[in-house]
């Protein structure tokens, strides 16, 4: 099943040929390009026929007068992993979260468990990972810790094909946490 992504909130309708004010909760903005299509927490299909970066107004197609625009308000925009993959372009060595969510962490072929979660704070991500079972009752390590996602200094390897996090330090965080 493809799952929908959040990437977006509507504001408030600004002027009378129905913009919105568009809050973007995605690491890509280029994604709202003309033609471009969402789905609404309500199961509504949207296509973007305009959006004005600097100002951060968008406007949708079938949506033209201020009244229609206003039933849009407090939305909140999804798309699919396909179509991110598809309008999205990574960096090499950068990664989808959807598709870091679920991986295995091991650290010296130990596997401390699996990625839950990613939070994003001012200067890093981190990795919420839910600690593997049997080192929770063998050591009475917590049920989750976090992994800064800091590439060579605790991450060492992404296998995404594979679902496996290699890192270091690690064990270290999580026997202290």
């Amino acid at each position: 099943m493809n799952k929908k992504i959040y990437v977006a909130k509507l504001g408030k309708a600004v002027g009378l040929k129905g913009y919105l004010r568009l809050f973007i909760d995605s690491d890509f903005p280029e994604q709202f390009k003309k033609g471009a299509i969402f789905t609404t927490n309500r199961d509504e299909t949207l296509i973007v026929q305009e959006y004005n970066f600097s100002k951060e107004l968008i406007k949708f197609e079938n949506y033209d007068d201020i009244d229609i625009a206003k039933k849009l308000t407090n939305q909140e925009l999804y798309v699919s992993e396909d179509q991110t993959k598809e309008n999205c372009k990574l960096e090499d060595k950068e990664y989808f979260w959807f598709d870091i969510i679920g991986c295995e962490i091991f650290e010296d072929e130990k596997c401390l468990g699996v990625v839950k979660d990613i939070h994003r704070y001012p200067l890093d991500d981190y990795l919420e990972v839910s600690t593997n079972s049997d080192l929770i009752k063998s050591l009475n390590l917590p049920k989750s810790f976090l992994i800064p996602y800091i590439r060579e200094e605790f991450i060492l390897e992404v296998d995404i094909d594979n679902k496996v996090i290699k890192t270091q330090k690690c064990f270290e965080i999580l026997e202290n946490s």
